[in-house]
């Protein structure tokens, strides 16, 4: 028996979706338009350079591309930033890096994640996107486990082309997304 990836998944859910929702073209179901992978750091990198390194390179890894610093957009002297501070890294994936990403985080991370019941289904916002908070980001495989002392969590959103919750629900259902049993 052959395992269907999240793309053969993704072309399927049209037909499923067309008898709930009514859709008469393809482009009118829903379908991930990308992957947003993000970490905050906040004052972290004022206190120790490298471990901007260390968290650039790990999601660099993870991600299988280059992150992006992302500046602070206002200064705020309640947390001691100023405008353009590094206060986080991200990279957003599209196409065939987004399809593996995903495949790796529901096949192969999720479940590596100690206690995991499943994603709760509120995580779905009322515009159909999906977006999951990791603590740490050792479940992942291509990090190293004697490196423990310096974990760090991200926000993985998952952005689809979906006009309201209920639609992006039944479609994340149909991809293959672990949700908590109602």
């Amino acid at each position: 028996m052959k395992i269907k990836t999240t793309k053969e998944k993704e072309i399927e859910a049209y037909s499923k979706l067309k008898e709930e929702f009514g859709y008469k073209n393809k482009m009118a179901a829903p379908k991930l338009s990308k992957v947003v992978i993000s970490v905050g750091v906040g004052n972290l990198l004022k206190k120790d350079r490298t471990k901007g390194d260390f968290v650039n390179g790990r999601l660099g890894k993870i991600a299988g591309q280059k992150s992006v610093a992302r500046g602070a957009k206002k200064a705020i002297a309640t947390f001691k930033s100023r405008q353009g501070d590094i206060i986080g890294y991200m990279v957003t994936l599209r196409g065939a890096r987004m399809y593996s990403f995903l495949e790796k985080l529901f096949n192969v991370a999720l479940p590596r994640t100690k206690d995991f019941r499943g994603i709760n289904r509120t995580a779905v916002d009322e515009m159909g996107n999906l977006t999951i908070g990791i603590k740490e980001h050792t479940i992942f495989p291509e990090t190293a486990d004697e490196e423990l002392k310096d974990v760090f969590g991200m926000a993985i959103t998952l952005v689809s082309t979906a006009k309201s919750k209920k639609e992006g629900m039944a479609f994340y259902e149909l991809l293959g997304t672990p949700f908590k049993r109602k």
